[in-house]
């Protein structure tokens, strides 16, 4: 069974099927056309017109007028809580809705309970997802302060990357041992997908932010906490490693249109170094956290309507070379509570 994605409607196609007179959108390209599947597979696109005395014998059509047909989407950045944290999802339930969404494949993070950065923790996640997950799955391997030689050994051949937090957030990962970040940037062949925020600076914002409110910090702080100084110092100091040691590297959620000036134009095909953006700082601003609250308190968070803009202008620049949920559910009880008891996500 493969799954085919159009406007809202799933197709699962087990024969022959012709999906007719779809927009397809793909390879850059938009135009009418048709896409014969045979079984599992595409058989032939057909741009704008099917020809003359094709033979539709035994071939399921669709009429896929004023729809669009589009591929699967690849999120790289989800949270799906498996395993320790499966009353909030797991990954059975969260691939499903990934399908759902016209989503086909996704790459997990590592903190979840147990964290991923053992091997064979590793290799528990892909064993439950070979039995449960919906869509195509990777997962990413974790780094810790001490697990370097662990990390070493993950096989670039059937893992997505190496993901280091640079900054605290979900969960208790924080790498700042700067000879272990340079040794990591040097030794590995592999991807290292960084989440960064520069953890002194946050610190230094939450002991001012207590010091005015106590532990009833509005959430209108949040974007001054994990502030523009705190994303651009640790970006930068990503993007400097990765040159020094020609590591190949990408860098979650930029949040800040500083940051976007750190990575150059062009086809991501030609770039060691690459960013993402997730659709939550393409959308919201720091004006929603009035009337949001705890709903849109995110790690990086939320900027300012100037630094939505910039990443903006920097994803249609090719600056940013993806975009990403870092889909991160939690339960609403869990939500709706004040500033420092509520989580990110």
């Amino acid at each position: 069974m493969h799954l085919f994605w159009y406007s809202d409607l799933l197709i699962y196609v087990f024969m022959r099927t012709l999906i007719k007179d779809a927009t397809i959108i793909n390879e850059g390209l938009r135009y009418k056309g048709s896409l014969l599947i045979g079984g599992e597979r595409i058989e032939r696109i057909f741009p704008y017109h099917l020809p003359p005395g094709i033979d539709l014998s035994g071939v399921r059509v669709i009429e896929a007028e004023n729809k669009y047909l589009i591929p699967g989407v690849i999120d790289d950045q989800v949270h799906f809580r498996e395993p320790g944290l499966t009353h909030k999802g797991d990954i059975m339930t969260e691939s499903r809705a990934a399908v759902a969404g016209g989503v086909t494949s996704y790459m997990d993070m590592p903190n979840t309970i147990p964290q991923t950065v053992t091997q064979a923790l590793l290799e528990e996640k892909y064993q439950r997802a070979t039995e449960v997950s919906a869509a195509n799955y990777s997962f990413f391997m974790g780094v810790t302060n001490d697990n370097l030689e662990e990390v070493l050994k993950t096989d670039p051949a059937t893992v997505c990357g190496i993901k280091v937090f640079l900054g605290s957030s979900t969960g208790d990962m924080l790498v700042n041992n700067q000879e272990v970040l340079a040794e990591l940037f040097r030794q590995t062949p592999m991807l290292v997908a960084a989440h960064c925020e520069d953890e002194t600076i946050i610190q230094r914002n939450i002991q001012s932010a207590r010091e005015k409110f106590g532990e009833q910090v509005p959430f209108t702080w949040h974007p001054l906490i994990r502030n523009e100084e705190a994303c651009y110092a640790s970006s930068s100091l990503a993007v400097e490693l990765a040159e020094k040691y020609g590591t190949r590297l990408h860098v979650f959620h930029l949040s800040t249109a500083r940051e976007t000036g750190l990575f150059r134009p062009g086809p991501v095909r030609e770039k060691k170094i690459t960013a993402e953006v997730c659709v939550h700082h393409l959308w919201f601003s720091d004006e929603d956290y009035q009337e949001m609250g705890s709903r849109i308190k995110w790690n990086p968070a939320i900027k300012g309507v100037s630094d939505r803009e910039g990443l903006w202008k920097a994803m249609m620049l090719d600056q940013l070379d993806v975009i990403a949920t870092d889909h991160a559910p939690h339960t609403l009880s869990e939500k709706d509570s004040s500033y420092f008891r509520a989580p990110t996500g």
